[in-house]
């Protein structure tokens, strides 16, 4: 897919090396050359140009890509101006970041497709994994249904997925499981990334340091959290 990012401040630089790490084609426009220079090597491209200026940005291939991200978060005002702008030039689907309620309904005014709120859903994330011992992430697909990845609880470590009959018991599924292993990146540093281990079947033995992918009603999840004696909120 091919995708361009609007501000390369943490969270749009984060995610325009995360896409060109899975193999998309990053666009990501900046006004500061320091940080298209400091992303030079780890996203596909990175352009210096203001994203509120419509002669530049219309030379960008709008047309042809999947997906535009409007990430800048410092400033409000140029936030809502190159939202407007990537609008106006119909990309095909616009994503923009909120910054505060009332920004939030302006983006809703302006017709995007979608608004990320990364501080709030990042808050939410660690206060789960914070408030919940083997809790590592989450992915709410509604207010009531989830896929959560869970440290396997000691007590699950030698028996089979088989054996623990999720869906029977706790109407959840154990979709798979895997592994977080350790890498170095291009700047020298540790880093973490999942290894899955496949589909999961009855079967399967479960291992420790084994992360369990489970799908289901946040109720029913927390029901099978508690009777493996994961405190649930």
């Amino acid at each position: 897919m091919k995708f361009i990012i609007a501000g390369l401040g943490s969270f749009g630089s984060s995610l325009g090396m995360a896409l060109t790490s899975q193999g998309h084609e990053v666009i990501a426009i900046d006004s500061s050359m320091q940080k298209v220079e400091t992303y030079k090597e780890v996203i596909t491209h990175t352009i210096c140009m203001d994203a509120t200026d419509e002669y530049t940005v219309n030379g960008l291939p709008i047309k042809d890509t999947d997906i535009v991200v409007v990430a800048i978060g410092e400033d409000q005002g140029a936030n809502v101006m190159a939202t407007a702008l990537f609008k106006t030039l119909k990309a095909r689907r616009l994503i923009s970041r909120s910054i505060n309620p009332l920004h939030e309904k302006v983006l809703q005014a302006i017709g995007v497709d979608d608004i990320f709120h990364p501080e709030k859903e990042a808050a939410m994330r660690w206060a789960k994994r914070l408030s919940l011992r083997y809790f590592v992430d989450s992915f709410e697909l509604s207010d009531n249904f989830s896929i959560v990845e869970i440290s396997i609880p000691t007590d699950l470590i030698g028996r089979t997925i088989g054996e623990l009959q999720l869906e029977h018991r706790f109407s959840i599924k154990l979709l798979s499981t895997m592994r977080y292993e350790h890498y170095e990146d291009s700047f020298g540093r540790m880093q973490t990334k999942p290894n899955i281990q496949g589909l999961a079947s009855p079967e399967q033995v479960l291992q420790d340091n084994d992360v369990l992918v489970i799908y289901g009603a946040n109720e029913h999840i927390n029901k099978f959290l508690r009777s493996v004696g994961v405190k649930a909120r």
